[in-house]
């Protein structure tokens, strides 16, 4: 699995103009899912973007993690993060998972953000989706497993 995570203030989702998910301050995630890929992989990622340190604290230091700073997460799939660009002018797609694996998984994990984050709103899978978004910083870091 591979994630995107975008520091925002503000991110929304929407499919043929109606807004699906949206969040005020927090993180914009993209999800890719990839062949083999595991419910034990979402967990890490979870368990690490819950931890992860990408708010600042008073003092102007990314002490806060999404909690501390009582973030929410914005989950959207996006399986063009395991797009293969090293030959031609098309990019592959081979190493993202099948769609109902793909799916499994992306459902898995945004049932289990909900049980750690206080919000955690999604994109539609499989639909092509608008975002809206205001980056903070601009702040993104990326985290596989």
């Amino acid at each position: 699995m591979k994630l995107v995570i975008q520091r925002v203030r503000h991110a929304a989702v929407s499919v043929e103009g109606k807004v699906v998910g949206q969040i005020e301050r927090g993180l914009l995630v993209l999800l890719g899912v990839g062949e083999g890929d595991t419910t034990d992989n979402a967990d890490w990622l979870i368990n690490k973007l819950s931890v992860l340190r990408l708010f600042e604290d008073e003092n102007g230091k990314t002490n806060l993690s999404t909690l501390d700073a009582g973030g929410s997460l914005l989950v959207v799939s996006q399986f063009t993060l395991y797009a293969d660009c090293r030959k031609g002018s098309r990019p592959s797609f081979t190493d993202a998972a099948p769609p109902v694996l793909a799916n499994e998984l992306y459902m898995y994990f945004v049932q289990k953000c909900r049980q750690v984050f206080p919000k955690a709103e999604t994109g539609v899978f499989g639909a092509h989706m608008d975002i809206d978004m205001t980056c903070d910083g601009p702040f993104t870091v990326t985290l596989e497993r």
